[in-house]
């Protein structure tokens, strides 16, 4: 079911980012329900649209395509020309490659996001919807953690994007540029990484395998199906009252590694056991060790709830994630047999 978009259909919306696992569910659902739609993907010798290539061909044909750099001031102006609202989407999130290259985390998550914010300024964009992560929590002081809790960066690309946070919101307060930090939680579903959990976990079972490589099994994590984080986004841009806010999307719930592999096991019939791969556990510092979101602030100010939240909701959201992965055509996309940072 599409998301109300109200006043938002027929509008020019800007996605950046578009090509990746989020930004492309975004951007089908706003091209399905009437929005003119601008994807700002990566530019690439390979005209690649990432996961855009493979939409429906009635949805694809619909999209204005733009490609570019994130990190490149004038192809972002001239991306955000003649859009009304941009949605921020486009930033590194691997946490691995965070701390093999961190300087590509400042330039594209803290710069390209500044891009965005300087381009909004000069053309009187009315809405820009910046990306945030829950990462920038670190491990939780207090649960649900709300928007007040502490920024904690233990990682480089957390640090990364709380700094992008802090400059979008700088940009309001100095300038009165209309920016919501929208903050989403796991975030999973169809197109996800292998080098996110439950993808790694899933990939491995459809394969065949039973015995199932992972890191640590310990931590908790709020997973929030993608289609919930679409519709996050679709509230925050229609919102008037989310200017120059802070506003959490997640599930209101918190489950660990070890049960949440259980749970994709059970669901995918399979009898598994788990084994401890070094190069997938984090430094001990480093290691975010619960994450439970707050969501009431999203629920009165933008009026957002998610649709899968809780246990219940996360076993049909494994569901139609499990069902995805196990096509044969979209396993083959995979490198379930390798470590992906």
């Amino acid at each position: 079911m599409l998301p109300d978009l109200g006043d938002l259909k027929g509008a020019k919306i800007l996605v950046t980012g578009a090509d990746g696992f989020i930004g492309s569910h975004l951007t089908e659902t706003l091209v399905r329900a009437g929005c003119d739609v601008r994807a700002f993907v990566v530019y690439n010798s390979f005209s690649s649209a990432g996961w855009l290539d493979h939409v429906d061909e009635d949805v694809r044909q619909k999209i204005d395509f733009f490609f570019g750099d994130i990190r490149d001031p004038n192809g972002v102006r001239e991306a955000m020309k003649g859009c009304g609202i941009v949605l921020h989407l486009a930033a590194l999130i691997s946490i691995p490659f965070s701390y093999h290259s961190p300087d590509t985390y400042v330039d594209t998550n803290i710069k390209g996001t500044l891009n965005v914010l300087q381009a909004a300024r000069e053309l009187g964009t009315t809405r820009v919807v910046c990306t945030s992560t829950s990462e920038v929590y670190g491990t939780a002081r207090f649960v649900p953690i709300t928007e007040e809790h502490p920024l904690q960066g233990q990682s480089p690309y957390s640090a990364s994007k709380i700094g992008a946070d802090q400059i979008a919101l700088s940009f309001h307060a100095s300038f009165g540029t209309p920016v919501v930090v929208l903050r989403p939680f796991n975030t999973y579903g169809p197109r996800q990484s292998t080098r996110a959990v439950i993808p790694t976990i899933i990939t491995q079972i459809a394969a065949g395998r039973r015995s199932i490589r992972l890191g640590a099994l310990h931590p908790t994590r709020d997973f929030s199906y993608v289609s919930d984080t679409v519709a996050g986004f679709i509230a925050a841009s229609r919102s008037a009252a989310a200017i120059g806010q802070v506003v959490n999307v997640g599930s209101g719930f918190e489950i660990s590694i070890a049960d949440t592999a259980r749970l994709i096991a059970e669901t995918m019939q399979a009898e598994v056991t788990f084994e401890t791969d070094q190069q997938r556990l984090r430094p001990d510092l480093s290691e975010v060790e619960r994450l439970y979101a707050g969501i009431e602030k999203a629920k009165h100010l933008i009026g957002w709830e998610p649709q899968l939240g809780g246990l219940e909701g996360f076993r049909r959201g494994i569901e139609r994630t499990a069902d995805w992965f196990s096509h044969p055509q979209n396993l083959a996309r995979y490198r379930h047999g390798q470590y992906n940072i």
